[in-house]
């Protein structure tokens, strides 16, 4: 079977629908337009701030665990090389990655889910790929000419649909996203490139922490366990540490090319000869195959049950719950005391959103910096 899917891919030809930008934008002949979009992601400061937010330990007690923006880096690399050995267009599915997680608020999914929390109680709620578009579209300032970076509509498309799929009836706000139509298979590629990223990079991360041991990983891991044995075989005598950076990097590479071979199966299978017939399609062709998923879905369980939510990280979690509660609160309830900025958005934005929105733009350390001043100003 052939991998290659260039007739599916983006084609990106002058005159792409996908290529278009709500203001317009010079041609430059150096690059092409999503090679630009990605440059503008890189240069965004909501990307720069993904260094100071969590992936999944908030305290940082070591320097070498994952934050947002390793993460983020580590996600493209696997994205580009899936659309490279598929033959799609590696720079809109390498853009995709790298803007993937820049809609995400500090403290990671316990940040995320305090914050949706708050929002509920004012009857509305928090998405992070919503939130990611609102901020290549309107927060970010750069340009003399308009707010926002200006991307293509290729790349707005895959910040919302690359992990899931959004009606128009529930979000009448994503006109013009072709939300009937499925994602291009660059995109769908970008949250399985996520999968294996962080199911790598966890287990790393909760070893090195001290909170996961490799016996254990290996007796409840059926993928872990075969990847550890055949690094075992060919290197005898190893230190365990190095034979377990070896599993995870064989491991990656299992899904890796699994991912590959499959999307390249299932595309093959309906006989798909242009974007079009991707998009057709009445589900996602970019998926793991049954036996791969099966193994996906033990290890996601496994990291769930004993990295997750054990109790060393829950304190972390309530702490964080804590903190964007508390400071959600607080503007709430004394809205001019928000940065200027912020509280001129409160008549069109409505208040709860405005504060929905300065926190989720808060690296770890400056929200734990404004729940300290917030709790001094209230003591006085």
């Amino acid at each position: 079977m052939s991998l290659e899917l260039h007739h599916c891919a983006v084609v990106a030809d002058p005159g792409d629908l996908l290529l278009t930008r709500v203001y317009p934008a010079p041609f430059r002949p150096s690059r092409t337009p999503f090679q630009r979009d990605r440059e503008r992601i890189v240069q965004a400061r909501a990307f720069r701030r993904l260094a100071g937010k969590t992936q999944v330990f908030t305290s940082r007690a070591s320097d070498h665990f994952r934050s947002r923006l390793t993460h983020t880096i580590e996600v493209a690399q696997i994205a580009r090389a899936a659309a490279a050995a598929l033959g799609l267009q590696e720079d809109l599915a390498e853009t995709l990655a790298l803007v993937h997680d820049i809609g995400h608020p500090p403290f990671g999914h316990a940040g995320e889910r305090a914050l949706d929390k708050c929002l509920k109680r004012h009857g509305r709620g928090f998405d992070h790929n919503i939130h990611a578009l609102r901020i290549v579209d309107h927060f970010e300032l750069r340009y003399a000419a308009h707010r926002g970076l200006n991307l293509t509509l290729g790349v707005r498309e895959g910040i919302i649909k690359h992990s899931r799929d959004y009606s128009i009836e529930k979000h009448p706000d994503l006109t013009g996203l072709l939300l009937e139509q499925r994602p291009p298979l660059e995109a769908q590629l970008i949250d399985l490139a996520d999968e294996i990223a962080y199911l790598t990079a966890d287990l790393d991360d909760g070893v090195e922490s001290g909170l996961l041991e490799i016996g254990h990983i290996c007796e409840h891991v059926d993928i872990v366990a075969r990847c550890y044995k055949t690094v075992e075989r060919e290197h005898a005598g190893v230190d365990e540490k190095f034979l377990f950076n070896e599993a995870l990097q064989l491991m990656q590479n299992v899904l890796t090319d699994d991912l590959i071979e499959n999307t390249a199966l299932n595309t093959h299978a309906i006989g798909a000869e242009s974007l079009a017939d991707i998009r057709r399609h009445p589900s996602r062709l970019a998926l793991f195959s049954p036996e791969v998923e099966a193994q996906r879905l033990q290890e996601k369980q496994y990291l769930y049950d004993t990295l997750y939510t054990c109790r060393a990280l829950e304190h972390e979690h309530d702490k964080a719950e804590e903190v964007v509660t508390a400071l959600f609160d607080y503007w709430i309830n004394d809205p001019e005391e928000l940065p200027v900025n912020h509280f001129e958005s409160v008549e069109k934005q409505g208040l709860a959103r405005v504060v929905a929105d300065y926190i989720a733009g808060m690296t770890d350390s400056f929200i734990l910096l404004q729940y300290a001043q917030i709790k001094r100003a209230v003591r006085r």
